[in-house]
């Protein structure tokens, strides 16, 4: 057998078990204390009693709770070096319509 040559497994692409059934567990449990998120969020950011405003704060853990409601993406930076410098290509390519009308 080649080296590197993976057998058995998933096939590329196919979620994780685990983490699908860990992602539908803890969208579940926010659907259901969705009043109750929304209740806690504003009692951090307007106070009451014994607790002082904090909006800031607030919008922090409604930033974290969002993490597990939506898949987090991935920042990337594409930059070039003197040597082989990044370009910007544009292309235009004439086409004929379907219909034969140019």
């Amino acid at each position: 057998m080649a080296k590197g040559f993976k057998t058995g497994g998933r096939a590329a692409g196919t979620p994780n078990k685990a983490t699908t059934e860990f992602r539908h567990t803890i969208t579940s449990l926010l659907e259901k204390n969705a009043a109750n998120v929304d209740l806690w969020l504003q009692q951090v950011a307007l106070g009451g009693d014994d607790i002082k405003p904090d909006p800031a704060k607030a919008l922090d853990l409604l930033a974290k709770l969002a993490e597990f409601g939506a898949p987090k993406l991935s920042r990337s930076e594409l930059v070039g070096d003197d040597e082989n410098p990044l370009q910007t290509v544009t292309r235009i390519e004439l086409v004929p319509m379907r219909d034969g009308k140019n």
